[in-house]
C-alpha cells in the first residue's frame, strides 16, 4: 500500500471531523479478499522484522504505537497479529486498565510515562493516557478518586488536550516517534462479536457484564472521541482511524502504517570503525586456528 494512500485515514491537524459522516468502520478495499490480506500481512510482518532489528542496532530513536478502541474492536488481536514476527527484547506491550491506588496517588501522566520506550525500542500501548479525556469524560464521577478538586468542564479537557500534545511533542523533539491508531468499530460489528464471545465457549472468557453497560453510552464515547480527536491530532503525532470491523484489511493497515513510519527514521546497522574491523579480523583468525 503506498504512503500517500494513508492520507484518508489521518485526521488532518487543524480540522475538525465526523467520525459517521467522514470515517466508515467498513470500509476495505473492493478488490482485497482475506487470503491476500493474510499474505501481504505476513510480507509486511517480515519488514516489520527487519525494520525494528535495525532500530535496535541503531539505538538513537524510539517508537511509541498508541491504541484506542471500544471494546471488542480488536486491539489484541491487532498486535498479535502485526508484531508476531518481532524480538520480543526490543518490543514492549502495555495494557492500561483501572488505575491502581499508587497512579492515582501520582499525576494521570504518571503511570505512561514511566513505561515509555527507551532508545532502539518499540513500545505499545494497549490504552493510555488518552482514557483521560475518554472514559473519564463519559464517567466524570472517576474525577473523584484522581483529586478532590478536579470538576468535569470543557476547560479540563482542553487543558489535558493541550498537556497531552505538549508531552507528545516533548517526545517527538527528543526521539520518539509516537504513532496513534484508533481501531473505529461499528456499532453493529461490536454488538456481533460480543455475541459470538457468548455463545462460542473458548471466547467466554473474554465477555464481561460491565460491556453491556459501556455500550449504552455509545452516543457519548462517539462524542468524547471526536473531540478528541480534533483537539489531539497534530503533525507531530496525528491520529489514524482504522476501519475495524473487517480486521483483516484493519490489521495489514496498520502494519503498513507502522512500517512507513519507520521507514522514515531510515534506521541503519551501525557502521565499524576500522579498528573495530581490525579487531573482528584478528578474533575470526583466532577461531579459524584453534583446533579444538
Amino acid at each position: 500500500m503506498a504512503a500517500n494512500n494513508f492520507d484518508k485515514f489521518i485526521v488532518p491537524p487543524g480540522e475538525k471531523i465526523s467520525l459517521r459522516n467522514d470515517f466508515s468502520p467498513s470500509y476495505r478495499p473492493n478488490d482485497l479478499n482475506s487470503d491476500e490480506a493474510e499474505d501481504k500481512l505476513k510480507q509486511g510482518v517480515k519488514k516489520l522484522v527487519t525494520l525494528q532489528d535495525k532500530l535496535s542496532a541503531q539505538n538513537s530513536h524510539s517508537v511509541l504505537i498508541i491504541f484506542q478502541a471500544l471494546d471488542a474492536a480488536g486491539k489484541d488481536g491487532t498486535i498479535k497479529h502485526v508484531m508476531s514476527g518481532i524480538n520480543p527484547q526490543g518490543c514492549d506491550v502495555h495494557a492500561f486498565k483501572q488505575p491502581s491506588t499508587e497512579e492515582l496517588d501520582h499525576d494521570y501522566l504518571w503511570r505512561c510515562t514511566k513505561r515509555l520506550p527507551e532508545r532502539g525500542r518499540i513500545g505499545i500501548f494497549n490504552r493510555s493516557y488518552y482514557e483521560e479525556v475518554l472514559v473519564v469524560r463519559v464517567h466524570p464521577e472517576l474525577l473523584e478518586k484522581q483529586h478532590p478538586s478536579f470538576k468535569a468542564s470543557s476547560k479540563l479537557w482542553q487543558q489535558r488536550f493541550e498537556e497531552m500534545n505538549n508531552f507528545e511533542k516533548y517526545l517527538t523533539q527528543n526521539g520518539t516517534t509516537v504513532i496513534k491508531f484508533f481501531l473505529n468499530v461499528s456499532k453493529e460489528e461490536q454488538k456481533r462479536r460480543f455475541l459470538e464471545r457468548i455463545e462460542n465457549p473458548e471466547k467466554n472468557w473474554k465477555f464481561s457484564s460491565q460491556d453491556i453497560v459501556e455500550r449504552q453510552y455509545w452516543k457519548d464515547y462517539m462524542k468524547a472521541y471526536e473531540d478528541c480527536f480534533n483537539h489531539t491530532s497534530t503533525k507531530w503525532a496525528p491520529w489514524y482511524i482504522i476501519p475495524a470491523d473487517y480486521k483483516p484489511f484493519a490489521r495489514l493497515l496498520v502494519s503498513d502504517i507502522i512500517s512507513s513510519k519507520l521507514k522514515e527514521l531510515d534506521p541503519e546497522y551501525p557502521q565499524l570503525s576500522k579498528q573495530k574491523l581490525k579487531e573482528l579480523k584478528s578474533a575470526k583468525e583466532l577461531l579459524l586456528g584453534q583446533t579444538k
